[in-house]
């Protein structure tokens, strides 16, 4: 009997340690090889926007940029966030996610209704001409990209308020837009507003 348990306890440490050297140190060391295959790289070593040395962003989350004057804000501002306590206000990105709410739940539509009405108000435009992507929070609650309709819709306040040309605006926009052909047209608001800050 002590001879099999014995055993046992042998073949389980051998295990534990297979498993240790396969799982913690090969296949890590493995992955970390394979990233560095040239093409890989530059998406492996995160999506960090850096100006003047300083990170300030990442390209992949959004962040909604709260301005310290409202009435003259020179952000381009992504899609509302679930987790935001007012129609425009800022979501907490340490609590990411939709409010699962189905489309004609009450809930949903007036903070639609609220956000379109208050969009509205801060671009100077009638409700109706506010795109689904400015009224729609996203799955995740900090989708970087807006539609390109979004980003024209914000265009002129930023360049009132930036003092830059709407053209200049308009073709930082561009760069800033990815997709086509297969893919939807998306703005990434991040690289957008760091493009902006940079024109200024």
């Amino acid at each position: 009997m002590k001879s099999t348990l014995l055993r046992q306890a042998l073949a389980g440490l051998r295990l534990l340690l297979v498993a240790t050297v396969v799982l913690g140190v090969a296949y890590p060391l493995a992955i970390w090889g394979i990233s560095r295959i040239p093409g890989l790289q530059a998406n492996a070593e995160s999506s960090q926007i850096v100006v003047d040395g300083r990170v300030v962003g990442s390209s992949r989350i959004g962040i909604d940029p709260v301005p310290a004057d409202p009435a003259n804000d020179p952000y381009f501002h992504t899609r509302p966030s679930a987790s935001a306590e007012g129609p425009l206000g800022p979501g907490d990105p340490s609590t990411t996610g939709g409010t699962n709410h189905g489309g004609a739940n009450e809930d949903l539509l007036s903070a639609v209704q609220e956000r379109r009405t208050a969009i509205a108000a801060r671009e100077g435009v009638a409700p109706q001409l506010v795109p689904a992507d400015a009224v729609t929070a996203s799955a995740s609650g900090v989708d970087p990209d807006i539609s390109p309709a979004y980003a024209e819709l914000q265009a002129q306040r930023v360049a009132r308020v930036t003092g830059l040309p709407l053209d200049e605006i308009r073709r930082l926009i561009a760069e800033s837009t990815t997709g086509g052909v297969i893919a939807e047209r998306v703005v990434n608001v991040t690289t957008l507003n760091v493009a902006v800050h940079r024109a200024r």
